[in-house]
């Protein structure tokens, strides 16, 4: 193992209270057990600018709901390794895969888009399930009624949809709280939709019972957030996960536009529209990812470790999402391994994107790496007034830290 040097320390595991432990017991639980992500939660055109995509390029992307892998793939890089720990993501990535493999757009939007298709069953037997792995295809004859169930879509499936369908029975109690959020979702621009949040939403919305249930770590481990995450967050808010939750959507609301803004929507309706979807959502889209650019992305269900030491061609882009702050908070040693194998196969040149609960990850400055223990500093170019720039576009803005760093060889 790397020895750091003493400025920096690598940090042992944080010591976990018996809360910790409860917290961190029921997270392991749902995530072994549970699709935690049916949409992406990260912005990919904000990372389309920053990845500047060739035909030569070779990216390990992070599955999650595969939305964003399929987004990059209409850039036309030569490869998309989507590599995730849990096989559920990865069977919902394959599903898409299959379906736009042997589906009619029609279809495949009300799948993916509208999330309910009646025709599911019959669909998926006919047409998808002989190409899916063992895995997926055991997970999807178990779930496949999430498409066609009473709660009337896939997306209140799933950990994170549990909490959408919650926030949904709470705007059916509030129908006129309900009536003004889709006036919001409809509004005509931007001075036209910070009208309505400040004179209608804002304070109807932030009730102590909302405060209440988004400052519970069951609600963040249901939202694929764990406890060290929700710790980095309230360390600094003064009003901790609730103050920040409040202070993104706010953000969102009233300074950027609406009308494209999907991932706020997904969650509050249930469903896309055409004109509010991602991008492979869209028929030109569709039939671009039908006629080989889907072709181009290879599953993986294993840990970023695991595959990089199989991996056989040099990685040119990496999108790490954000899983990176909770390994350095209870898995130091393995940050160190995987950071080790990440930049061990890198191209020359080759550009890392990552995501954070902190506006400044700290294990960026403890982490050293190969035998001479190089600070990643060394080797590393962090573009940071580009990752500013680019994160006041973000249409989630629920990450404190964008971090975006090129290879120095």
């Amino acid at each position: 193992m790397n020895a750091p040097d003493f400025h920096h320390p690598m940090p042992p595991p944080t010591a976990q209270s018996l809360i910790d432990r409860i917290d961190q017991k029921v997270f392991d639980a749902l995530y072994s057990r549970s699709l935690v992500y049916n949409t992406c939660w990260e912005d990919p055109a904000v990372d389309r600018q920053v990845l500047s995509l060739s035909a030569d390029d070779v990216m390990l992307v992070i599955t999650s709901a595969g939305c964003n892998v399929l987004d990059y793939a209409l850039d036309a890089p030569k490869t998309i390794h989507a590599v995730d720990a849990n096989p559920r993501q990865t069977a919902l990535l394959e599903l898409k895969l299959a379906a736009i493999r042997h589906l009619e757009f029609d279809d495949f939007f009300a799948m993916f888009g509208r999330g309910y298709d009646p025709r599911f069953r019959q669909i998926y037997r006919q047409s998808l399930r002989q190409d899916l792995s063992p895995f997926a295809r055991a997970y999807w004859d178990e779930n496949g009624k999430w498409f066609h169930s009473r709660h009337g879509s896939f997306y209140f499936h799933g950990l994170s949809g549990f909490v959408a369908r919650g926030f949904r029975a709470y705007f059916r109690m509030r129908p006129g709280l309900a009536r003004d959020v889709q006036t919001l979702l409809a509004s005509s621009g931007i001075e036209d939709q910070r009208r309505i949040y400040d004179e209608r939403i804002a304070a109807e919305l932030w009730t102590p019972t909302i405060k209440w249930v988004l400052g519970r770590q069951l609600t963040m481990s249901l939202l694929g957030v764990p406890h060290p995450q929700r710790r980095l967050v309230q360390a600094q808010h003064p009003d901790g996960v609730a103050g920040f939750i409040r202070d993104a959507i706010e953000y969102v609301f009233r300074r950027l536009p609406v009308a494209d803004n999907y991932f706020w929507r997904i969650y509050l309706n249930g469903s896309y529209t055409h004109e509010c979807c991602p991008e492979y959502l869209k028929p030109a889209n569709f039939i671009a990812l039908k006629n080989g650019l889907a072709d181009r992305i290879v599953p993986h269900t294993c840990t970023v470790t695991e595959f990089l030491a199989t991996a056989t061609e040099p990685i040119s882009r990496y999108v790490l999402l954000d899983h990176m702050d909770w390994m350095s908070s209870y898995h130091p040693e393995a940050l160190v391994e995987e950071w080790n194998a990440i930049l061990g196969r890198a191209r020359a040149g080759a550009r890392i994107l990552l995501r954070s609960a902190h506006g400044n990850p700290p294990f960026l400055d403890w982490v050293r790496v190969g035998e001479q223990a190089k600070p990643l500093r060394d080797l590393l170019v962090f573009n940071r007034e580009q990752a500013t720039r680019l994160q006041a576009q973000d249409r989630v803005h629920t990450y404190a830290g964008f971090v975006i760093a090129d290879l120095i060889r």
